[in-house]
């Protein structure tokens, strides 16, 4: 067993990749079970199973791939010639909530890849722009543990810890 806490910080990208191969060698030819501590959601996209932590408890607990799953489908912005017209003609006919924002409508389906090509059949609207995004583990970090910045101080995280360990 090998334990590892943020292996690749601060490195260019070449070397992130070789050490990356080098810990997946490892794994496979000598059966080593890698332990590994990050808040790289980069580098938690190599591990079989993902625990994010937030105040000293799990909170989820699963392959980064059914993590992602979890969270939702891919999240479609579209910009159109009219983006009023197109909200209702994507409500309408498809039974989405698409969401109005600055740069066009924001929609999430089950699959990206498979609802554009409909999408554009159906759509009267001229589209000038589209973009996919799938979810990333930084998005399921968000989702599990809060998107505000937490205004907590230190010593009160660790009289939390004393407090929770005293016998």
């Amino acid at each position: 067993m090998l334990f590892l806490d943020e292996p690749t910080i601060g490195l260019d990208p070449q070397t992130r990749a070789r050490i990356w191969g080098f810990l997946h060698e490892m794994r496979k030819n000598e059966g080593t079970t890698l332990f590994l501590t990050t808040h790289y959601m980069e580098e938690a996209e190599n591990c079989d199973r993902l625990a994010i932590i937030d105040r000293g408890e799990i909170a989820a607990l699963d392959t980064p791939a059914r993590l992602k799953a979890e969270i939702g489908g891919d999240s479609v912005l579209i910009e159109t010639e009219n983006d009023a017209e197109a909200l209702l003609e994507i409500e309408g006919s498809f039974g989405l909530i698409a969401r109005k924002e600055e740069n066009g409508l924001n929609l999430v389906v089950e699959s990206g890849s498979t609802f554009l090509p409909e999408l554009f059949r159906k759509l009267k609207v001229p589209v000038k722009h589209v973009s996919m995004r799938s979810p990333s583990l930084e998005d399921v970090f968000l989702q599990v543990t809060g998107k505000a910045i937490r205004q907590e101080a230190p010593e009160s995280a660790f009289a939390r810890h004393r407090r929770r360990h005293r016998r």
